[in-house]
Order: C-alpha cells, then structure tokens, then sequence
C-alpha cells in the first residue's frame, strides 16, 4: 500500500483527500477541508490564493507522511508572477466582470468560426483568451503565467511548468496537436512565452521545498507529480466506465459538465454553434462536453435562503409539481453571484410560466432544469460526435442529490450510474499511482474503481415525452 495526497479545489471549497492504493484496494479519506471564499475588492472580484495555499499547507500537515503529491483545481484563471518570481496581485476571479464585451474584440480579429475550428473551444466569457485580452495593460509587467494548480505547485516545489489538461481550456491550444497555438497567440498580441513549458500527466513536478517540509512536518524528498490538473479531467478518469462500453458523464458540482470521451476533437460549424466544447484528457482523450450552470443555482439560494437543512428542501422539492416552470441552466444571467431566488422567478415570470414561490418550488425549478440541460447535452453530444450511449456515469458533488440524480435518468431516458462523489480526488489518487507503477492504464484505473467505490444506479421512470414537451416549452421562449 502507498499514500498519495490529493489537493482538490473546487470553486466553492478545497480538500486534502489521501489515497491509500495497493494491488486490489483503493481507499479515500479527507485530511482537511476548507473554504474557497473568493473576495470583492475596490478593482473587481478576486480569489483569496494566499488562504488557499494554507489550507493546502494545512492539509498536508494532517495528511501525515505520503509518497507523492497531486494538485488539481477549476479551470481558466491564473497568477501573474514578476521577474523575481513573486506574484503580482492576487488572481481575479473568472466571474469577475472584467471580460465583458472582450469577446467581440476579438472576434473582430480571429472570427468565432476560425477561433473554434482551431481551438475547438466552447464560448464562455471567462476563457482565459479573453481574460488575457482584457488585462494585456497588467501582462507587461509579468515574466510568468501560472494556471492556478500550477502556481500552487510553483510554492510548494520551486519549479514552474503548465499542464496540458487545464492549458487545454485557455483556449490557446490546438487539441489536434495537444500543443500552444502560435498562430493564433501571434494575430491576438498573446506572448506564449509567458506559459511555463507544457508538462503531461505524470510527469514529476519536483519535490517539496525544505520550507515546506517544516512547515508540514513531512519527511523528504516528498515528489509532487504532474496529475489532471483540470479538476473535471481528473473526474472523468475516475468515471467508472468498463473497456468498450458506450457511455457519456456528468461531472457535477459547482458546475455540470456533461459529454463524452472521443479519440479526436470534434470541430464542425454545427458543434460551435451548439457550445461544445473540446477539451484535453488523459491519454490522448478528449472531452467533449458542454458547460452547464450546475449546482451554483441552488447553493446561490442556499445562501439567499440563510443555509436550509438541504435534505428537507429536497424532501419538498420531490413533493412540488413536476416541470411546472423551467429555465435555461446555462443563461449567462445566472453567472454572478447575488439574488439568485429573485432572478430564477424573474426568468419563469419573464417567459409566461407560473413563478415559484416557496424553497421547495424553486428547487424543483432548478433539479428539473439540471435534469433537461443535462439530457439536451447528452442527445446532442451523441449526434454531434456520431457516437450512441448506452448509460450516463455521474459524477462529483452531485451523485449526493440522489433527486437530482433520478431526474436525469428520467430526462435522458437512459440508467444513470452516480458514483463516486469525490471523482476528481480519486482520478487525482490513480495518476500519482499509476505513474509509480500501482495501477495499469486508464480501463485497468476504471476497473479498480468499480471494484472498490459505492455506485448507485437510477432506472428511468416513465417515458421522455414531458421532458421533450418541456424542452420545447423552452426552446420556443
């Protein structure tokens, strides 16, 4: 048996999850969880980075002694360090407003069309294009570009490098190649020479600094190794898919994520003007998957709410009339945080359906818009890529809402099979034991997670018309 640490940061929390993996076990347990708590400042919103490097430093400490480290954390933002090394400001958050109106100047340079064929690359107002569009003024200061998991393991090891998975959604890569797009960097003014070289999952990263040995108590050399840093292209390594099954996933969270695992990007008009996008994954794969609002609209109200117990508004979302009012969980609407009960009936309100009043109706409102977004990917990935399903593996945060799960299967009219719940950690754990030979290829890193994990498995429940009915309800608006 080997330990491996897994730092893990979500959009909302970080976690320190530690692996223990032998020839026919794989255990998880968490050393440390803490908050991700971004911060709004005069100037715009910004993650606290320094609060999460301690919570890392934290989690480590509890970890006790390991034989490899992991990072991996949400996508598209990054730090910006000086020719010292040191970094100048704290990163911006990519629900910050800075990047409205940026994709139009760009457009105006490389049309969407050419920037999709060559990126393959879904528009979100966030990519890291725009974000670099919109700061060029605060670039020429900067020596180095570091994506957010990659500046965590610049402090813990001194050594700098961008891995490929997460360099995938900056929207500078060509997921053809799996290398920078220089072309397309030059027409738009980006330095490539900003971004540290590529490295590959598995890869070593260096080893922990002396500073962090004392501070963590560890003993050294403790090896960092390169894992998916993309936390979603960790969770799909954890999807528990067997060699040769037809299958499409949902990493739920924060966000929904829903796909499927090609050979080879998918870069026709028809995909871009359906938002899909081509992301990098482990061993030559690619995700192809659109972004979906996800759970942010519930923890939104959540929070409006003042933290209700979530197992009884569940309870009384299941009670509340099905598909009474829907909304389209993927509105740039819903993106900034604040209001969130008041913009979802301002939605219903706005489209002619009856407006959910109590907790309960606007959690019904938003399972059930979960429920059809994610069953609109699933069709149109399917035809997109000319690639049939036979089953939807979720994953991540969301297995937990087993309504939420229910709904899907309901909405796809495909079983749905939810588990496990800490994906990202645990396709984080397989890399590190992979790459120091506990673990064979990605079927053989698959099979040990059927073999270990709880998985619960949904059935569909009566047919497709209403939600085919509600689509085009929506649709139609």
């Amino acid at each position: 048996m080997k330990s491996y640490a897994a730092v893990d940061l979500g959009a909302s929390s970080g976690r320190v999850m530690v692996g223990r993996v032998g020839p026919d076990s794989l255990e998880l347990a968490e050393a440390h969880r803490f908050v991700n708590r971004p911060v709004r400042v005069p100037e715009g919103l910004r993650w606290d980075v320094l609060s999460l490097y301690a919570g890392v430093l934290d989690g480590l400490k509890a970890a006790g002694q390991v034989d490899s480290v992991g990072i991996d954390s949400w996508a598209v933002d990054y730090g910006l360090l000086d020719a010292d090394g040191a970094l100048l400001g704290n990163p911006v958050h990519y629900r910050d407003s800075r990047t409205e109106g940026v994709a139009e100047k760009v457009w105006a340079t490389v049309p969407a069309e050419e920037l999709y064929a060559a990126t393959g690359l879904q528009y979100a107002p966030f990519n890291t294009l725009y974000q670099l569009t919109a700061a060029k003024e605060q670039l020429g200061s900067a020596q180095r570009l570091l994506l957010i998991p990659d500046l965590l393991t610049y402090w813990l090891t001194g050594e700098q490098g961008t891995e490929l998975t997460n360099a995938s959604t900056t929207q500078l890569i060509d997921p053809r190649t799996r290398e920078w797009s220089y072309d397309l960097a030059s027409r738009l003014g980006i330095d490539l020479d900003l971004f540290a070289p590529l490295r590959q999952p598995g890869d070593p990263a260096g080893v922990l600094r002396a500073e962090v040995l004392e501070e963590t108590g560890l003993r050294g050399p403790v090896p960092v190794t390169t894992v998916g840093s993309h936390d979603t292209a960790s969770a799909v390594a954890a999807v528990p898919a067997a060699a040769g099954e037809r299958f499409a996933y949902i990493c739920t969270g924060t966000w929904s994520l829903a796909g499927l695992e090609l050979d080879a990007p998918v870069l026709t008009e028809e995909s871009r003007a359906a938002n899909f996008t081509n992301e990098l994954g482990l061993d030559g794969t690619v995700r192809y998957l659109r972004n979906i609002m996800g759970l942010w609209l519930l923890q939104e109200c959540v929070r409006a709410w003042g933290g209700p117990e979530l197992g009884a508004l569940l309870l009384d979302a299941a009670k509340a009339p099905a598909l009474r009012s829907v909304v389209d969980a993927s509105d740039p609407v819903f993106l900034a945080p604040g209001r969130m009960p008041e913009r979802i009936a301002e939605a219903c309100r706005a489209s002619g359906q009856p407006v959910p009043e109590t907790p309960g109706e606007i959690t019904r409102c938003i399972l059930d818009s979960l429920a059809l977004a994610h069953r609109k990917a699933v069709e149109e990935a399917q035809r997109l890529a000319d690639r049939p399903v036979d089953v939807v593996y979720v994953v991540g945060g969301g297995t937990r809402n087993a309504l939420l799960c229910q709904l899907t299967a309901d909405a796809c009219g495909l079983p749905v099979v939810a588990g496990p719940t800490e994906a990202a950690a645990l396709g984080n754990v397989l890399v590190q034991a992979r790459t120091h030979g506990l673990v064979g290829d990605l079927t053989a890193a698959r099979g040990l997670l059927t073999r270990t994990q709880p998985l619960t498995r949904y059935e569909p429940q009566g047919d497709t018309a209403p939600w085919r009915e509600a689509e085009a309800r929506l649709a139609a608006r």
